[in-house]
């Protein structure tokens, strides 16, 4: 991903053979798949939205996966959280989790942290990844994965949703031109917390942006495509609406502001 140096890869003929509709197709190929295999991706937030993502991700071969929530897998969660199941009701959300990435795919590797991770332990996380992909549920944690991501030049993908209402963009630090999602969201600005638990989510919408979240990771991970850096996707369910809006970079932003142009 340029950031880091990645050791080559050697796929084997089962592997060969999982991933053969990636290789067919002419973006990824071969050298593309091996990129997966050899990336790491961190996913903070096992629910609604890590759910697709980590099972995306797993399935397309992404060679090392790291599940952070301090969560356990609830009745209440089965509605959309597709990655738990009733049988593991009580069960860390994180556990639940490599339980159903091991049967998608035995050969990858998941590192599953049942913990609510501070500034110091996201850096730690943070700068060990290739790609974050931010599920969290909450403004506070937001902030400080991206101004872990921006410390440590690591590709965010940040995905929302709530009710019927849903939003993606990148925020990829690697690029001096990119916007951080604090340039979009300033974190000293008041924004009314809303939860699931208490505004409810239409189940298959945490599916749809989850799904795309996985779709920008792994193009970020293969250099493939234009990702949606600088770029804001909403969805209106009801409708099926996309919105898209430009997303500048601010100068004068407290996280990404003294990056350098250059």
């Amino acid at each position: 991903m340029g950031r880091k140096t990645c050791p080559p890869y050697f796929m084997n003929d089962q592997q060969l053979l999982r991933y053969s509709r990636h290789i067919l197709l002419d973006d990824i190929d071969i050298a593309g798949q091996e990129k997966f295999l050899a990336a790491h991706a961190l996913i903070i937030g096992a629910g609604g939205l890590g759910s697709p993502v980590a099972m995306y991700l797993a399935s397309a071969g992404v060679g090392r996966i790291t599940l952070v929530d301090n969560d356990s897998v609830d009745l209440t969660n089965l509605q959309r959280q597709i990655l738990h199941t009733s049988d593991r009701i009580g069960q860390a959300k994180v556990a639940s989790g490599k339980t159903a990435l091991a049967q998608i795919n035995p050969d990858i590797q998941v590192a599953a942290l049942a913990e609510r991770a501070d500034q110091a332990r996201l850096g730690e996380l943070i700068g060990a990844a290739d790609v974050v992909i931010d599920c969290s549920d909450n403004f506070a944690t937001r902030q400080a994965i991206n101004s872990a991501c921006v410390a440590h030049q690591v590709p965010l993908v940040s995905g929302a949703a709530i009710q019927f209402d849903g939003q993606l963009s990148v925020f990829d630090a690697r690029d001096p031109s990119s916007p951080c999602y604090a340039c979009l969201f300033p974190p000293d600005r008041e924004f009314e917390e809303v939860a699931c638990s208490t505004m409810g989510v239409f189940a298959p919408l945490v599916g749809i942006i989850g799904s795309m979240q996985a779709a920008e990771a792994l193009k970020l991970i293969a250099g493939i495509g234009t990702s949606l850096s600088g770029f804001l996707l909403m969805l209106d369910a009801r409708s099926m609406e996309w919105t898209r809006i430009g997303v500048a970079r601010d100068a004068s932003c407290p996280v990404c502001g003294q990056r350098s142009h250059s």
